[in-house]
């Protein structure tokens, strides 16, 4: 596997006031091939901002005209992602890049197919804050663990990383933020995948601070776990 394997997909939907400190930190990376960045029709500033630098030869840029969700934004980074290896990486600062170097471990050695970096198997920095969230993420994945016969502990994480052939091989229905079980039901249903997951740090945005998700996608996510289940 080569040096510079790894493609970062990262939706974008206002956020304006992190966007540029976090592309600075996934083009440090030193395994990183390329940076796909899709904009899903923000509102506020960070499109022109996106349109006014190219970033230099690793970033890509893909724009929706109008506001699809989460889930369409994944599905058109997938789709653009070229490297042996895509990972996920949301535009806030909730998560630090410098962890896919220790993600990515287990699949340059062999070992993995998946890896999911979980915010509550432990180890690492943790933001205290937001106790709804982690009860409803808790239940979430129960409910995962549950029907696919999985030990998982962090279902709604965002650090994803896949090889290529595994994540272009999904197809993605979902728009919204119900993507994060479709995709693991998925990726659970293909029996033969070795999956993993290693700590990651978390430090984590109020709804002041400008996080989005709230409890009524905790309803969609439970309807997602059912359907792909027995349905899909």
């Amino acid at each position: 596997m080569e040096r510079e394997c790894l493609s970062v997909v990262m939706p974008v939907y206002n956020e304006r006031s992190t966007i540029s400190e976090i592309i600075g930190k996934v083009l440090k990376l030193d395994i990183l091939k390329e940076l796909v960045i899709v904009d899903d029709g923000s509102t506020d500033g960070t499109r022109e901002f996106l349109k006014s630098d190219n970033f230099g030869p690793k970033v890509r840029k893909v724009f929706h005209e109008k506001n699809s969700g989460k889930g369409a934004a994944l599905r058109t980074g997938f789709k653009e992602a070229s490297g042996e290896v895509i990972a996920v990486q949301d535009a806030d600062m909730e998560y630090d890049p410098e962890e896919f170097k220790d993600l990515i471990q287990p699949i340059q050695k062999g070992r993995a197919d998946v890896v999911y970096g979980s915010r509550l198997s432990g180890g690492k920095p943790q933001r205290v804050h937001m106790f709804w969230h982690k009860v409803g993420n808790g239940v979430l994945t129960l409910f995962m663990n549950v029907l696919y016969n999985s030990t998982l502990t962090d279902i709604e994480t965002c650090y994803k990383m896949f090889k290529k052939d595994v994540i272009k091989g999904v197809r993605i229905r979902s728009n919204g933020f119900s993507v994060e079980p479709e995709i693991t039901a998925k990726i659970l249903k293909k029996k033969n995948l070795r999956i993993y997951e290693i700590p990651i740090s978390y430090y984590g945005r109020t709804y002041r601070e400008g996080k989005k998700i709230t409890w009524r996608q905790g309803f969609s996510a439970i309807a997602a776990i059912f359907w792909y289940r027995f349905f899909d």
